[in-house]
């Protein structure tokens, strides 16, 4: 684990800007308690609310764990990443476009997204822990940041740079795929974040100048110029910034811009911008903007209750899951193509997709692209529609992405990454796919995955836990420790969360303080599970406990109240609908909310990984283990040897193959790639009955 202490002493040093976070940094008012995540206490159209930034502490269990490596790891290197030059150029472009350094941009134009998402993580980090350093190191850049800012509040280093080099050369806005409004986005979400977290507004200030920039620059664009929407973070970002401000204006220009969608000529599906929004009905295009734009308008809808784009939503969220969503909770399952709805036959008109939702029940598992960030859209468009309805369902799809195809994206020590999120792996294959490289410290190419990872492990406690009128709703299971108020009420409700979730179903939920009046605790049954148990102190409790719902326990709590919520886990064989041609006669393994994979160094060095098959009747037995330091639960059990040459032609007759036992142990899906080179997959055959 790297030493925050030394990289802050590196950094200032190495930046030279340790007197500017007092310099240039406007008054702050204090927060007496950090604010939500997404702060929908104020939304006339959304059911729940979230908790405070501050008011969910892991204990111990799983997510403390993730935490940990977080705070410990994946931070301080992303922060030594960011900041050294000779690695990557995403800080060094601050300072350059701010005058502190001479040279020109590098990297990606999205650059500047990643910094803020870093900057977010460090904010979440910061409102639960109170580390001071954490704190030093978001002021010193701040600052620089701060003097990169036009006076008109345009912001965006590849742009200002390239005027400064060039004088009199206005070049904003000209490149569509330039991510100006991706980055300002990202710069809105985190300064809101910070402000919540800190008490301070010398962020937020340049946030609200960036929305001000983009309102004005949306007046008076035509709509060609206005399609300058690349994977369109900012519209979180500018609905956040209407919750913290209150402003407005910013409110209508979250509405515009969902409008100004539906004008352009030559829209995409790519972009999701080849129709209105309001006459889209199915998940299409770049998954990572796709997810980004569900996202925003479902922020939307909760502050409007606008009916037509609530239909799109609901219509977009069964197509995604019911067709194109993998077990994992991955999507975007396309490194390449062609839309499936392209406006032309001839070949110079045809559309192009990348990493995109391709036609219903399109889901490879070798060439599955499933990229990190589409994957954490993913759940942040789900905790919109979890936020504006209560549904539970909404909740299991958290849960799934969170557990596997989020986790998936970073090594177990919080050093290295993957882009891409494939359920097969084979360093046989005969062909070499462009994300094939395993994981890596620094993805020079698109670095947006790591600090994204950063951002949402860190905020998982966030969605622990939500309020309503009603009561407490109990969204995730894992160790931690509660203290809020229920809405209108000034008595505290506090809460001590154990169990060892996800590798054990049993929850004790402790009532450490609570309001005189009666209300609700809502329990969330998920899907997954069958056969549920509830008790409070001991005694049955009368409630529907349906899976994929959750389960109100209405009464006057008091403290020492003591709720056990017993979830049974067995490891399951699921099968995808038939319709998905490359799991046909195949099944995946899962126990409660983990998807298991095999991977090859669980084997035999002699056994080919793609040469077993499981029965209908095996019976997996769970066993805890530990891989690079990290505890989880393996399943071992036996399955079939059967050997086939992959060698020769590529078709060739029938013929008897050798089956014999042998013994298996199945892995997390999120663990895999943390022993090396090696191959794996997730889906395996099912052996016929003998």
């Amino acid at each position: 684990m790297l030493r925050w202490n030394s990289l802050l002493i590196l950094f200032f040093f190495a930046a030279a800007t340790d007197t500017l976070a007092q310099q240039h940094t406007p008054p702050h008012t204090a927060a007496t308690a950090a604010g939500p995540l997404v702060n929908t206490s104020q939304s006339p159209h959304a059911i729940l609310e979230s908790t405070g930034l501050a008011e969910v502490h892991w204990t111990k269990g799983f997510w403390a764990d993730r935490f940990e490596v977080a705070h410990d790891s994946m931070l301080p290197r992303l922060w030594r990443i960011y900041t050294d030059k000779n690695i990557s150029h995403a800080f060094e472009n601050f300072e350059i476009a701010a005058g502190i350094d001479t040279g020109t941009h590098a990297g990606p134009p999205f650059h500047d997204g990643d910094f803020y998402k870093l900057l977010e993580a460090m904010a979440a980090t910061y409102a639960v822990t109170k580390d001071r350093r954490l704190d030093q190191l978001m002021d010193s850049v701040i600052a620089v940041i701060a003097k990169c800012q036009r006076h008109d509040g345009y912001i965006h280093t590849p742009t200002t740079i390239e005027e400064k080099n060039h004088p009199g050369k206005n070049v904003a806005f000209e490149d569509r795929l330039n991510f100006e409004t991706y980055n300002m986005g990202h710069l809105m979400t985190a300064a809101c974040i910070h402000y919540r977290a800190t008490g301070k507004r010398n962020f937020l200030v340049l946030a609200i100048r960036a929305a001000d920039y983009l309102d004005a620059f949306y007046h008076r664009s035509s709509p060609e110029l206005a399609r300058n929407a690349i994977c369109p973070s900012h519209y979180m970002g500018i609905i956040e910034l209407y919750r913290t401000t209150g402003n407005p204006k910013y409110l209508q220009l979250a509405n515009n811009l969902i409008n100004i969608r539906g004008l352009v000529d030559n829209g995409t599906d790519d972009n999701q911008d080849r129709i209105p929004f309001r006459s889209q009905y199915t998940a299409m295009g770049h998954a990572v903007r796709a997810n980004y734009l569900y996202a925003g308008v479902a922020d939307i809808v909760a502050e409007t209750g606008d009916d037509s784009l609530a239909t799109c939503l609901n219509s977009i969220w069964t197509d995604l899951t019911d067709r194109k969503l993998y077990i994992t909770g991955g999507c975007g399952a396309l490194y390449d193509g062609v839309s499936p709805d392209a406006t032309s036959y001839a070949p110079p008109q045809i559309q192009e997709v990348h990493q995109a939702y391709g036609r219903d029940y399109q889901l490879p598992n070798t060439t599955a692209h499933n990229e990190t960030c589409a994957n954490i859209g993913n759940v942040l468009f789900n905790w919109r529609m979890l936020l504006l309805t209560g549904d539970a369902r909404y909740t299991d799809v958290i849960e799934q992405c969170l557990y596997n195809s989020v986790l998936s994206g970073v090594s177990l020590d919080g050093a290295r990454y993957f882009y891409t999120n494939p359920l097969r792996s084979s360093r046989a294959n005969p062909f070499t796919l462009r994300w094939a490289g395993g994981r890596q410290e620094y993805i020079s190419l698109s670095n947006c995955c790591p600090p994204n990872l950063a951002r949402t492990i860190a905020e998982v406690s966030d969605y622990v836990y939500s309020l309503s009128a009603k009561g407490l709703w109990v969204n995730l299971y894992s160790g931690s420790q509660l203290s809020t108020h229920l809405p209108g009420s000034r008595q505290a409700l506090k809460i001590t969360q154990e169990t060892d979730y996800p590798w054990d179903g049993q929850i004790a939920i402790n009532i450490d303080a609570a309001p005189d009046s009666a209300f609700s605790i809502f329990l969330r049954i998920p899907g997954w599970c069958n056969h549920p148990t509830l008790t409070v102190n001991g005694q049955s409790v009368e409630t529907t406990l349906a899976s994929g719902t959750y389960a109100p326990i209405h009464r006057h709590w008091k403290k020492g109240d003591r709720i056990i919520l017993n979830l049974p886990m067995t490891a399951a064989l699921v099968q995808a609908n038939p319709l998905v041609e490359e799991t046909r006669g195949q099944v995946a393994v899962r126990r409660g909310p983990v998807v298991y994979c095999l991977e090859s160094p669980d084997l035999p060095a002699s056994d080919s990984l793609f040469d077993i098959s499981l029965s209908a009747s095996v019976k997996l037995q769970p066993n805890e283990a530990r891989i690079k330091g990290s505890r989880l639960f393996t399943l071992t059990g036996t399955a079939n040897l059967e050997s086939a040459p992959t060698s020769g032609p590529l078709y060739r007759p029938l013929s008897d193959m050798e089956r014999k036992p042998v013994t298996i142990t199945l892995i997390p899906y999120y663990a895999w790639a943390n022993r090396g080179p090696s191959d794996m997959t997730v889906w395996l055959p099912l052996a016929p009955q003998l």
